[in-house]
């Protein structure tokens, strides 16, 4: 289960502001860097996205200290993506992309769709409708699996 994850942004605040409209949840700053803020999404699981100001990299404390922060603005992409259920249908995702003038298209991975969205068009989520999460559960569901990855070993 992951319960939360950090992505960068050129806009922190705004990008926690849209990612907090698309939880239906709530935006508020991250203390722990300044010029960081989270978007919790209100749910029973605790899901969060902490947004970063782009180029901000976590290096280990020294020690015994904790998690260190430093700049290095070498590029507006990143490899890291997630895929994330929201409670939003296909066409309010499409129209706050719309508004933001960020890129939203609908995509097949194959076994499942998804909705690539793209904060300040850097950054992509994967988004899930309530439809898209039924298709993507069902096809990584603990027995389909077991069933693959026994059918790879034989």
């Amino acid at each position: 289960m992951i319960h939360h994850i950090s992505l960068p942004a050129k806009n922190p605040f705004h990008v926690a502001e849209v990612l907090a409209e698309l939880f239906k949840g709530y935006c508020a700053p991250f203390d722990s860097h300044p010029g960081s803020y989270v978007a919790f999404a209100g749910d029973e699981y605790g899901t969060l996205v902490e947004v970063y100001p782009l180029g901000t990299e976590m290096i280990p404390g020294k020690d015994e200290k904790p998690i260190q922060y430093q700049q290095n603005n070498s590029s507006q992409f990143i490899a890291t993506h997630a895929a994330i259920s929201v409670p939003l249908n296909q066409s309010e995702i499409e129209s706050i992309a719309q508004r933001e003038q960020w890129r939203c298209v609908r995509c097949s991975r194959g076994y499942f769709d998804v909705l690539e969205f793209w904060l300040e068009n850097s950054v992509l989520l994967e988004l899930a409708t309530p439809e898209l999460a039924q298709q993507y559960t069902a096809v990584v569901s603990p027995e389909n699996l077991a069933k693959h990855f026994a059918e790879q070993k034989s």
